[in-house]
């Protein structure tokens, strides 16, 4: 699978992202710069994490008016998996491609620490490998990953079952202390109606080798990998 990992000015999790697809997973990855308005032979996008534009105005707010976002809202329309990680998670939101917003976190601090994830479903190209109930150690690393939206829209992601992962606590509990940021109903990752664009605060990318204490980050990647190839030998039969 051919993988387009954007770069943006400040991007920081662009090279672990890219080190993990190619150097973990075997797979074809490159970086795509941010002026760039193709993405050429793309099977899949990640937005990684970072400070893009150095968070000016709002984090992601610069970022979603970058040329290669155009490309990428085409490559969503179309039915291309998008994969937004922290910031990512965040320009896909200022971008409309995911919605609701990410405010600053409920402490008011830079959380840096690693959590629990819990997946609500296994019903997405990002989730469904994952066991239901296997929980996710991975990191977190973010001042603005408090998850906000309306009580329409709430209403409307918990209906469709768009909320692919939620903070849990060691026991798979949904609890207050879990939540490292206040984001509402514990949510920290989502994903669109169409299933193909979802994005997460938490670092799948730092969590991909035993080496840096949890592997449990690579089934989200495999988890795409799988659909990608499921897809492509769909379209060949």
């Amino acid at each position: 699978m051919n993988f387009a990992v954007l770069q943006f000015p400040a991007s920081n999790c662009d090279q672990d992202a890219v080190h993990v697809l190619k150097n973990v997973l075997g797979q074809s990855a490159r970086l795509l710069w941010h002026n760039e308005r193709s993405l050429g032979n793309t099977d899949a996008v990640i937005i990684p994490g970072g400070f893009s534009y150095g968070d000016y105005l709002r984090t992601g707010a610069i970022a979603r008016f970058s040329p290669v976002m155009q490309a990428v809202q085409q490559f969503a329309a179309n039915g291309g998996p998008v994969l937004g990680i922290c910031n990512g998670f965040q320009i896909l939101c200022e971008a409309g491609l995911l919605p609701g917003a990410l405010i600053r976190n409920r402490s008011l601090q830079f959380r840096c620490e690693h959590i629990f994830l819990k997946t609500a479903t296994t019903d997405s190209p990002f989730s469904g490998q994952i066991p239901l109930d296997k929980l996710l150690r991975v990191p977190i690393a973010h001042g603005e990953g408090c998850y906000f939206a309306d009580e329409a829209t709430l209403a409307g992601l918990n209906a469709k079952q768009q909320i692919l992962w939620r903070y849990v606590n060691a026991q798979g509990e949904r609890t207050e202390q879990a939540n490292p940021n206040g984001s509402l109903e514990n949510i920290a990752g989502i994903c669109n109606e169409g299933r193909n664009v979802a994005g997460l605060m938490p670092h799948p990318e730092r969590a991909s080798e035993g080496l840096l204490g949890s592997a449990d980050g690579k089934l989200i990647f495999e988890s795409l990998i799988y659909w990608m190839e499921k897809r492509l030998a769909a379209k060949a039969a």
